[in-house]
């Protein structure tokens, strides 16, 4: 039985989130990927099938939707 990593819950519902990846100094945004969603704590994990295809698309030959600037904050 999967359990989720960040608290054991095995509760989970299927949704859609949009998802920041850091590829090297670059951020990516990633939006409507399907994903199971822990009940309890909130952590979302994807199947491989998305991971790949996320992996698929912004390492390929893709051009983004569109682009957004995105504001940085840093805890000192």
């Amino acid at each position: 039985m999967f359990r989720f990593h960040v608290c054991g819950s095995t509760a989970a519902r299927e949704d859609f989130v949009n998802e920041v990846f850091a590829i090297g100094d670059r951020r990516v945004l990633v939006e409507h990927l399907p994903a199971q969603i822990c009940g309890r704590c909130g952590e979302a994990t994807f199947s491989s099938a998305t991971t790949e295809k996320v992996r698929s698309l912004v390492h390929g030959q893709e051009s983004p939707v569109r682009t957004i600037a995105m504001d940085v904050f840093a805890l000192r």
